[in-house]
């Protein structure tokens, strides 16, 4: 495994990064298991694991917790958690506000068993709270030794510049990661968010390159497919074959098959060896739900993408073009209340 330094602080991570969002209740229920796959990556040379607070609300920390706690490295391991997304009822439970991050750092480091977070990372902006009181709090919570470092993740590029000229502006600590998702079938940000991470220093962990399973192998044109586990029954919408937008994401699914075949390889270890081409890429995040599909991932450690292989890529899905926007991308306001883009009826007429 081959390790790169994290946005200029410093640290160095595996460029496969565990991701923990399928362990727990919303995937793989068996604890057992998840520390299986856990261990499996860490023993494979990977030290970078990183997780969220809502990810089967709290339990997928507790796992990775219990997990690090037993294996005893605890300094080995490169530890990343993420917080803003509601963390049950009742107003204030979520959110980029210093009086929500200052109590969602402290349950998460109590679920991961541990004093301090390697990489902290602010799930999703939060249009409600000013992104100077965000990087006050985070600055703090460094001073403090809480967390080592911080980021963000599946901001919009407009917004990361925004944080980072109020960082200047104000003298605070700046974000130094960008968590974005990246893949065969998803590659608006190479037209906006990569060149600026790449601009400004900063350390990109991408996320969903199997693209929501669409590139493990498992679904193709016209063959029946099991929706009953896995991604399917989070978000059904996504898989339902009459949708254009699943009809598109199949014809490309054929295209990429034929490629990986062509090189003698999986769909799913050229899908994972895609990002890595990317200059503006540090760590490509796993997000396996079984033991088996870690091992799948695994296996394209050592792929090298030459220049026609991404020639050839790029003749099936244009880059910087998505065959389907990823779901949980953040929108703003403008986007998603109509008031805000929709003049009074009176004040619509030309003359």
């Amino acid at each position: 495994m081959r390790y790169r330094v994290l946005g200029g602080t410093g640290i160095e991570v595996s460029t496969y990064c565990l991701g923990t969002m399928m362990l727990g209740s919303i995937g793989n229920p068996d604890h057992d298991d998840c520390a299986r796959i856990i261990n499996t990556a860490l023993d494979h040379g990977i030290n970078f694991v990183d997780t969220a607070d809502m990810y089967s609300a709290g339990e997928s920390e507790e796992i990775v917790g219990r997990t690090l706690a037993a294996r005893g490295d605890r300094d080995e391991i490169v530890l990343a958690t993420k917080g803003h997304f509601p963390m049950g009822e009742g107003h204030g439970r979520g959110g980029n506000s210093r009086r929500w991050i200052l109590r969602a750092v402290e349950d998460s480091l109590r679920r991961l068993r541990t004093d301090r977070i390697d990489l902290y990372q602010i799930h999703r902006p939060d249009h409600t709270t000013d992104v100077e009181e965000t990087l006050s709090v985070l600055g703090d919570l460094v001073r403090a030794g809480k967390i080592r470092a911080f980021g963000c993740s599946t901001f919009p590029a407009e917004q990361i510049v925004d944080a980072h000229h109020v960082a200047e502006r104000r003298a605070l600590p700046r974000f130094r990661t960008e968590q974005p998702p990246y893949s065969l079938l998803a590659r608006g940000v190479e037209r906006d968010v990569l060149p600026v991470v790449q601009r400004l220093g900063m350390g990109a962990l991408t996320w969903s390159p199997l693209a929501s399973g669409f590139l493990t192998g498992r679904y193709r044109k016209g063959r029946p497919a099991d929706l009953t586990t896995g991604r399917p029954t989070i978000h059904p919408g996504r898989f339902d074959p009459t949708l254009p937008t699943t009809a598109a994401k199949l014809e490309a699914v054929e295209a990429f098959t034929a490629l990986a075949g062509d090189l003698g390889r999986t769909l799913p270890e050229l899908a994972v060896a895609f990002p890595l081409a990317h200059p503006a890429v540090t760590s490509v995040i796993l997000g396996p739900r079984t033991h088996d599909q870690l091992e799948a991932a695994l296996k394209g450690a050592d792929l090298v993408l030459d220049d026609a292989t991404l020639d050839r890529i790029d003749a099936i899905v244009p880059p910087g073009t998505n065959v389907y926007h990823p779901d949980g991308v953040w929108q703003p306001p403008s986007v998603t209340t109509p008031a805000l883009r929709r003049r009074p009826t009176t004040d619509r007429p030309a003359g």
